[in-house]
């Protein structure tokens, strides 16, 4: 028999995705690999941003994950012993509150440890610039490439304060919004307010900002999320659905919405009053219409390969101008730093704000939805379907991650893409095809199909969008079978 001990676990080296490192604790993810990782950030930071800001301040932060503020304290303490000034957080907040106190406390950036949506197996690690979102991909290769370096030894060790990230961050976004008129909609009964906290780190966070009731769901830690995963999507809200459900029965002339916000709440979806489930591909065509016409603000709107259609046509509306970029919010983030942005967002429910830091922020998104809600005086589904109905653009969309059974089998379908292009997709001839992130083809109907593969597992992404819900399930089936018959 073979001792436990002895068999080998795989470990993965430590490499930065799209927004950040992650891993399985205890595996890839560990103290030690947090204690190294942590003071080589800081030295990239302070080399990046070093001269912007001053000082040699790092702002540490974490989710409610299993030891998550075990691992923050670790970080923070290999930080502080590599010479820099470190502010560790008091207490678990969303990762935006620790991008938010970056930039006011003119920090050099900020280290969360946090794994954002993934199962909780996972723990991560994500780096923020001075400037209050995402650092870039070249911020992360230089991160890397010191992992094979010795540091110099430091003379002195760095301060280490605690603080609390959430008063300045609240009161902050607070200023974004007609706190007053969310809130006397509240109190008079006319709009009831749910939020799905998938146990993460957006627990009390609209309680703290709106000051009135909200009737929070899975507000308790789980670092296991009930064998699921904290991420805004339907599978997981059977029972913010049946809440909701339950509460209009006795509640039908009034509105409800209800909020569903990711592991450390970067991310959003909604729930309208009938319990119909609202993506960021529904949210932020709402979005852009609310900022444009009852706040009167302008700017580029940002949107990644994988958005919906809809997003240009209601920009169009309003005579904004649209930015396309690979998925990824960082890439949206270095857009926001280069000119005047209205919003930027992604499929995966990540919107950011021109006006705010250039970082996605789900409390944020969640209080300009109750805006939209309040002024209009509708409700979430009617505001989509005028939107549907001013464009003239009426369509379903879904995505679906198939496994690999490795990555040679990834090798041979990227093989295949690349000197064999489809010219056809579940009988619809492909009309253009755009490689800026993976490949989607459009297709004649007007519909497209995006083929997109992850950059460190064997999975094949597969996003539709066309004029029904059958037929985005007849192509992506296709798509299925094509993958599976290469």
């Amino acid at each position: 028999m073979v001792h436990p001990s002895s068999v080998p676990i795989a470990v993965n080296p430590i490499k930065f995705g799209t927004d950040g490192w992650r891993g399985v604790i205890a595996a890839d993810f560990t103290f030690e690999r947090v204690a190294l990782v942590a003071p080589l950030a800081a030295q990239v930071l302070l080399k990046v941003y070093g001269d912007t800001t001053g000082n040699r301040t790092i702002i540490v932060g974490h989710d409610r994950r299993f030891m998550a503020e075990l691992f923050a304290r670790t970080a923070a303490e290999a930080i502080q012993a590599a010479g820099f000034d470190v502010l560790l957080t008091e207490t678990y907040a969303p990762t935006p509150a620790f991008s938010w106190a970056a930039k006011k406390l003119n920090a050099l950036g900020a280290i969360v440890i946090t794994a954002s949506h993934n199962p909780g197996i996972y723990l991560g690690l994500k780096v923020k610039g001075a400037f209050g979102g995402s650092v870039p991909p070249e911020v992360t290769h230089q991160i890397e490439a010191l992992l094979e370096q010795k540091l110099p030894p430091v003379a002195s060790p760095g301060s280490l304060e605690m603080f609390n990230p959430w008063p300045s961050y609240c009161e902050g976004l607070r200023a974004k919004v007609d706190i007053e008129k969310i809130r006397d909609a509240i109190r008079a009964d006319q709009l009831t307010v749910f939020a799905d906290v998938m146990h993460g780190a957006a627990a009390s966070g609209l309680g703290q900002i709106l000051e009135v009731p909200v009737q929070e769901i899975n507000s308790l830690r789980d670092p296991l999320f009930e064998d699921g995963a904290p991420e805004p999507l339907p599978r997981y809200l059977s029972k913010l659905f049946q809440t909701i459900q339950t509460h209009q029965t006795t509640h039908k002339d009034s509105l409800a919405v209800g909020f569903v916000f990711d592991g450390d709440s970067d991310r959003i979806a909604a729930v309208d009053s009938n319990a119909n489930f609202l993506s960021s591909q529904i949210l932020i065509p709402i979005l852009i219409a609310h900022l444009a016409t009852r706040r009167g603000m302008t700017g580029e709107v940002i949107k990644t390969v994988s958005g919906s259609d809809l997003m240009p046509k209601v920009a169009a509306l309003y005579k904004l101008p649209v930015y396309e970029t690979p998925v990824g919010y960082k890439y949206i983030a270095d857009r926001m730093n280069e000119t005047a942005v209205l919003i930027g967002g992604e499929e995966s429910g990540g919107i950011g704000y021109g006006t705010h830091i250039p970082e996605r922020d789900a409390l944020l998104s969640a209080l300009y939805v109750l805006e939209a809600i309040v002024e209009s005086g509708l409700d979430l589904s009617d505001l989509y379907r005028r939107l549907q109905e001013q464009t003239g653009f009426f369509a379903a969309y879904d995505r679906i991650d198939l496994p690999l059974a490795g990555m040679d089998v990834r090798s041979r379908l990227l093989d295949q893409l690349q000197t064999k292009p489809l010219t056809e997709i579940a009988g619809r001839a492909v009309v253009d095809c755009n490689k800026i992130d993976g490949y989607k083809f459009r297709l004649d109907d007007g519909s497209w199909l995006m083929i997109r593969f992850s950059g460190t597992e064997p999975l094949l992404r597969l996003y539709c969008e066309a004029a029904t819900l059958e037929q985005v399930h007849q192509t992506l089936d296709w798509a299925k079978s094509w993958a599976n018959s290469v």
